[in-house]
């Protein structure tokens, strides 16, 4: 049975919500504890690195704990639900730290809320994506929804990218931390409200049926799952890559770009990159879909990515920068290719479900989506690590109200910030590239022999 319009559009919608708050944590989570409540560069780090290795090992198991929930709304929608709503809790005190604390007391408290928000996220995340295999078919219906809803997510993260600074100082004036609570709040509240949306009309149709692995059993399924391992390993050298970018792309606007203008400029640049992205996604990649295989699309949007990380290290040392405008040429690759890829990696994730069924004979949607959330996080935690480093080690960690910033910065550690953001991602990419020719198998044909070979033992069994 064909999914209807109203499962797709609330879907979508969660993914907006769902990926607005995650926009907002790992984009700005750093900025706001590091130069407003002025917590060191490496503790910082260090603090963000262990909590997202920490979540991150959690993720199987929460897979695990979904696999094993049986109730009378599935098995997907009350992890959902519950995750949301005590995630967007989290979220608000994440933003919201008591102005009182300083020294130790502040270190332990953004510890104890991030943690305690990547473990909520959690929650919510797996069972979200879990969804697709268990109410759709394979082929172009599960790829037209993981589409839709990757560009939702886009959306959703475009959406925070282009508005966070804007409406912090239009919430809280000269005092941003205040500011960042009350945006803190507005979108706790609207993730709660598209999540809510989304368990009330999109329901599972049909999951196999089998007993919930132990979590020995699972890690076993996902070593002998080899093509989920590949897929995984190359979405943590793709996302350790562009999030490095991402999480220093602040602080090249105010040390680097710089002028008194700096924070309308850097908005005008996620706002044109935003859009590529979101126009990527269901634009750009249905039109290349038209033409070629989707493992050739995505060699395609990897070579973008190199292109656009080479063209902004050539404009940073050949130029003046004196626009932001001609920064608009990396970022129409960059964030081009990240629209595609987003929504190509969670193709090839979804493949491995049955892939891994057909070879393991088990169907083990949730244990090969927390994969994804773990390599996500996993490689989230290693970049800020890597930004964290960059910040101290190039003396970039001051303070970043002001407006004669640039001119108090040496050109050496300009010079780091502009390597660090370019060339170590360009090498994450070559190293995907690599893995992925050598690894992958499975391509169009081969997915199409996997359902026929589950279609017929399904049927005989």
């Amino acid at each position: 049975m064909k999914l209807s319009v109203r499962e797709k559009a609330a879907y979508g919608l969660g993914a907006v919500g769902k990926d607005m708050v995650y926009m907002l944590s790992s984009s700005y989570v750093l900025y706001y504890y590091q130069d407003l409540l002025k917590v060191n560069a490496i503790a910082m780090g260090a603090i963000l690195l262990f909590a997202r290795v920490f979540d991150a090992f959690n993720d199987p198991i929460m897979g695990v704990l979904v696999a094993r929930t049986r109730t009378r709304w599935g098995k997907f929608r009350p992890w959902l639900f519950i995750g949301t709503l005590l995630n967007a809790v989290v979220l608000y005190f994440l933003f919201a730290a008591p102005p009182a604390l300083d020294g130790g007391g502040l270190v332990a408290y953004a510890a104890i809320a991030y943690i305690l928000w990547g473990v909520t996220y959690t929650m919510m995340d797996i069972p979200y994506w879990s969804m697709i295999p268990a109410f759709t078919e394979s082929g172009k219906e599960r790829e037209g929804l993981t589409t839709l809803a990757r560009s939702c997510a886009g959306v959703g993260s475009a959406i925070v990218t282009i508005i966070t600074m804007l409406s912090v100082q239009a919430l809280g004036g000269d005092n941003e931390l205040a500011g960042f609570g009350r945006f803190g709040l507005i979108i706790a509240v609207l993730f709660l409200l598209t999540i809510t949306i989304t368990c009330v009309f999109v329901r599972e149709k049909s999951t196999v049926d089998v007993d919930a692995p132990s979590v020995g059993q699972m890690f076993r399924a996902l070593v002998q799952n080899d093509q989920a391992m590949v897929v995984a390993l190359t979405i943590v050298l793709i996302n350790c890559s562009i999030y490095i970018t991402s999480n220093l792309v602040i602080y090249f606007f105010k040390y680097d770009f710089g002028g008194a203008a700096w924070k309308d400029s850097y908005t005008l640049f996620n706002t044109f990159g935003g859009g590529i992205q979101i126009l990527s996604m269901m634009l750009l990649f249905p039109l290349l879909r038209r033409f070629f295989s989707a493992v050739q699309v995505f060699y395609v949007a990897l070579g973008m990515a190199i292109a656009g990380y080479a063209s902004l290290l050539l404009l940073a040392f050949g130029t003046t920068m004196s626009s932001v405008v001609i920064l608009f040429v990396p970022a129409f690759f960059i964030f081009g290719a990240n629209g595609v890829l987003t929504v190509l990696t969670t193709v090839f994730l979804a493949d491995t479900v049955d892939y891994g069924e057909l070879k393991n004979h088990r169907r083990d949607e949730s244990v090969i989506f927390s994969m994804q959330t773990f390599v996500v996080k996993l490689a989230s935690g290693v970049a800020v690590m890597v930004a964290s480093l960059c910040l101290h080690l190039f003396n970039l960690s001051k303070d970043t109200d002001a407006v004669g910033a640039v001119e108090g910065v040496a050109r050496s550690s300009i010079v780091g910030l502009r390597m660090t953001m370019t060339v170590v991602p360009i090498g994450g990419l070559v190293l995907a590239i690599l893995l992925f020719r050598r690894k992958f198998l499975l391509d169009e044909q081969k997915v199409r022999e996997i359902s026929e070979q589950l279609r017929a033992e399904h049927k005989n069994g």
